[in-house]
């Protein structure tokens, strides 16, 4: 199952820990998850913030770029990215480069 880096970014006034209508929006995108793990078959690994640096990264396993593209394209997700940037990246986890390095001549 391909598995997904986030990694957003958003200004200190866009901050949820100051801003209501961006802590609203953050609690609703959380909330949304258990939902959306069983409508796209995705899989939130796990979630990280840098708070100083207003900075998270999001682990998300998904059956295809497809099934990861429509989350973002859910009404809570378009509201907590409406005041970030996003990098995504697909991302493999050490067993599949220990893999890849065995098999490699």
């Amino acid at each position: 199952m391909p598995t997904f880096l986030l990694i957003s970014r958003h200004t200190p006034e866009n901050c949820p820990m100051n801003n209501e209508k961006k802590r609203k929006a953050n609690l609703a995108y959380f909330n949304k998850m258990d939902a959306w793990s069983k409508k796209y078959k995705v899989k939130m690994v796990g979630a990280w913030s840098v708070p100083n640096e207003h900075l998270n990264f999001l682990v998300i396993e998904a059956p295809s770029l497809e099934a990861f593209q429509k989350i973002s394209k859910e009404p809570e997700a378009v509201a907590v990215g409406a005041t970030e940037t996003y990098e995504i990246k697909m991302v493999i986890n050490k067993e599949e480069i220990m893999k890849i390095l065995r098999q490699t001549k």
